[in-house]
């Protein structure tokens, strides 16, 4: 079955949610609609579709053209196995103690490691991108140094590797959430996947507004692995649901965006502890 994609780019989020939402009205509709902030400090937003019949071109030239966004990049991809790339593209990732394989690779763990099963159909947050492994690497260097997370969140938890990751090494009940509802999905069949059900518990929510969160805070680490916008919104709940001796950790910042998040959130009483750069990627950590 052939899969057409269509992006084009525009200033502002209202306007790119709005046209988003347009294009759901056409015929052929897409499959998929995303609409994703540019992080290069530039205000852009682009707008993804995804189709599996050709698209309407002069009807995503008509809704490019009404809500101020460039023409539609419209391009036919070529069929592709794509779980089966994944397999042959992504090796395991160490991280510190941790080790991320897919079941493929599960003739390759090594004695002695943290093993997180992370299938790859789901690969977003394997641990192969800067963000997922300098979080790893951070709760690695906590835990070296003697911190034990007694009540741990993961906001935006993607496929919950972070938070399966404290589950692996701290006895305690962690609790991860996502605003997106099939994340949600692929966090709990990866709970299920390393035999972490009842350790790691897996909600529907945006930051920390979901009930379970609120009766579980205030907790000693948190990690959260966005993107800088969303991060500093975030500072006055995090201020807010960290213990007075706990941490976060966290990542998807540009390295040039780091100084901004860590100014951002001292004013919330949380300082920088540690930072480390993987490629273009910053991740920290910081204390209350």
């Amino acid at each position: 079955m052939p899969t057409f994609t269509a992006i084009t780019t525009l200033t502002g989020k209202t306007p790119a949610e709005a046209l988003g939402e347009a294009v759901e009205t056409l015929t052929p509709e897409p499959e998929g609609v995303g609409v994703f902030e540019i992080e290069d400090g530039s205000g852009l937003w682009e707008v993804a579709c995804y189709f599996t019949e050709k698209p309407d071109h002069a009807g995503l030239a008509l809704l490019a053209t009404i809500h101020g966004a460039k023409p539609f990049a419209i391009s036919e991809l070529p069929e592709t196995d794509w779980v089966a790339h994944v397999r042959r593209e992504l090796s395991p990732v160490v991280a510190g103690r941790f080790f991320v394989y897919g079941s493929h690779d599960a003739d390759k763990v090594p004695e002695g490691v943290e093993a997180l099963l992370i299938e790859a159909a789901m690969a977003f947050g394997t641990g192969h991108h800067g963000t997922t492994q300098g979080c790893l690497r951070a709760l690695d260097r906590l835990a070296n140094d003697g911190f034990t997370g007694k009540n741990v969140a993961d906001i935006g938890c993607g496929t919950a590797v972070l938070a399966m990751a404290a589950a692996r090494i701290w006895p305690n009940p962690v609790l991860a959430g996502d605003i997106d509802e099939v994340a949600v999905d692929v966090a709990r069949a990866n709970v299920a996947a390393n035999d972490l059900e009842g350790r790691v518990h897996c909600v529907e929510a945006t930051g920390f507004d979901h009930p379970d969160i609120a009766e579980a805070s205030p907790f000693d680490l948190v990690f959260a692995n966005i993107l800088k916008g969303p991060l500093i919104d975030l500072a006055p709940d995090m201020a807010a649901h960290l213990t007075s001796d706990g941490y976060a950790i966290l990542s998807g910042i540009l390295n040039e965006q780091a100084d901004e998040v860590v100014a951002v959130y001292a004013l919330s009483g949380i300082n920088l502890v540690h930072r480390e750069e993987i490629g273009e990627w910053t991740t920290l950590t910081l204390g209350k």
